[in-house]
């Protein structure tokens, strides 16, 4: 499982969309452990969907600033279920698209402040 870190200015935009949007995503580990997950993001890439997630609490080994990448897969029963990406290059353009999205917002919101 790879984690990506995210600098100051992503942790800037989390903390605006916590405050904005308390949904949770609860998901079951391996292990039968239910774990909470804000959705800091969607991104389609190749006609896939993926969600970046980072964990309410900090779970083991990850840093409060890392983020896990989830594919969003519809199920046989209709209903959509996250798998956790596993491939190193799907997760390094995931995260990628993430931050050009969140520096062309912070982009926008400052040439709303420069008018």
């Amino acid at each position: 499982m790879k984690e990506n870190t995210m600098d100051d200015s992503l942790l800037d935009t989390l903390a605006k969309e916590d405050e904005d949007d308390n949904d949770y995503i609860t998901l079951c580990s391996e292990n039968g452990q239910d774990i909470e997950f804000i959705e800091i993001a969607g991104i389609t890439y190749k006609n896939n969907f993926y969600a970046v997630l980072q964990p309410v609490e900090p779970l083991d080994g990850m840093g409060e600033d890392e983020a896990l990448v989830f594919k969003i897969v519809k199920g046989n029963d209709g209903n959509d279920s996250f798998q956790i990406e596993l491939d190193e290059d799907i997760i390094d353009i995931v995260f990628d698209e993430y931050q050009k999205l969140v520096k062309e917002a912070n982009d926008s919101e400052n040439d709303s402040d420069d008018e």
